[in-house]
């Protein structure tokens, strides 16, 4: 008769190999990838894009589910508290890894304690632009001095409180010492009808939601937060270029999950996103969107959070910008 020691050795091995040819199957059904923001938005249409490649990768649907709200806090606590098999997975943009937690006085999740970030997936440059029809304004350079000439400052919108559309307009008119006036709305989507309107001056938001009226020209673009001019728009400048040094800035999402994702899954995502990075049919998709294709290791996502941190911290405390 077996012992009990051997019993439950026995039943450990067994518990270990099936764990192992799990790992080794992966995926053997369909992945979900929590999208924390609206259909519609930039980083709904990125995640939609990244979702089509890895489902050419992995040979397995990437079904994307819309859950967002709280600053993109309700999809990837979702996440979060997801298990840790793979097959719930997330995109998170640099908000709700290092902006949110100096924002909101309490979070539902703890960013490095309960995700695993499997690679950095993409990225998407914000762009200043006024409306045509209301802001004479052809360069940055001009624009600065017909806001310093505008009677009570310039009112300016973004996608909402603490955003990096927010800190980054904050930090550009306090370096150039403009009043300014912030107007939150839901989306891009309901900024750009403002502007349209003369309602709002400006904006310095993602170039996915603004490329479409740029083309159209009725906004014209004054600057790009890259170090170099963006791919699909060559005749913009960098803020540099444009008179403002040091103000580069662009806005990440990475590919999630939750915390104890095994190495082996680890790796498989991470390919596939570097398989998805590296597709120049796939690459013409995100810069068409506005965004660009990135690829990291787990390694390499972690340390390129760490680096920008304080960078983002100093902006929110510069911002004043707190959430209830």
């Amino acid at each position: 008769m077996l012992s009990r020691r051997m019993l439950l050795g026995s039943a450990g091995a067994t518990f270990l190999a099936g764990t192992a040819r799990a790992q080794q199957a992966y995926p053997d059904r369909p992945i979900r990838l929590i999208c924390p923001y609206p259909a519609g938005g930039a980083t709904d249409v990125l995640t939609r894009i990244l979702a089509d490649g890895m489902r050419e990768r992995l040979g397995q649907p990437v079904v994307v589910e819309n859950r967002s709200g709280a600053g993109g806090n309700i999809g990837v606590d979702a996440v979060a508290k997801s298990a840790p098999d793979g097959y719930v997975l997330g995109t998170a943009p640099v908000g709700n890894f290092i902006i949110n937690p100096f924002l909101y006085p309490s979070m539902p999740y703890d960013p490095v304690r309960d995700l695993t970030p499997v690679s950095l997936a993409f990225e998407v440059p914000n762009v200043a632009v006024v409306a045509e029809k209301f802001v004479p304004a052809r360069t940055l350079q001009e624009f600065i001095a017909w806001a310093k000439a505008k009677k009570g400052g310039v009112v300016y919108g973004t996608s909402g409180v603490g955003t990096s559309a927010h800190l980054c307009s904050e930090l550009l008119f306090k370096r150039v010492g403009v009043p300014c006036t912030h107007v939150p709305f839901r989306s891009a989507a309901q900024v750009i009808p403002a502007m349209l309107s003369g309602d709002v001056d400006f904006a310095l938001d993602n170039l996915a939601s603004y490329a479409g009226v740029i083309q159209q020209g009725q906004m014209t673009a004054l600057g790009m937060t890259t170090a170099e001019r963006w791919p699909t728009m060559p005749q913009v400048p960098t803020m540099a270029e444009a008179g403002l040094p040091d103000f580069v800035v662009t806005a990440w999402s990475a590919l999630i999950a939750p915390a104890g994702l095994p190495e082996p899954i680890q790796e498989r995502l991470a390919a596939a996103v570097q398989g998805v990075a590296a597709d120049t049919v796939i690459q013409q998709r995100f810069l068409k969107a506005g965004g660009q294709a990135l690829a990291t290791t787990p390694a390499g996502a972690r340390a390129r959070m760490d680096r920008e941190r304080p960078m983002w911290k100093e902006m929110v405390e510069l911002s004043g910008a707190r959430m209830e």
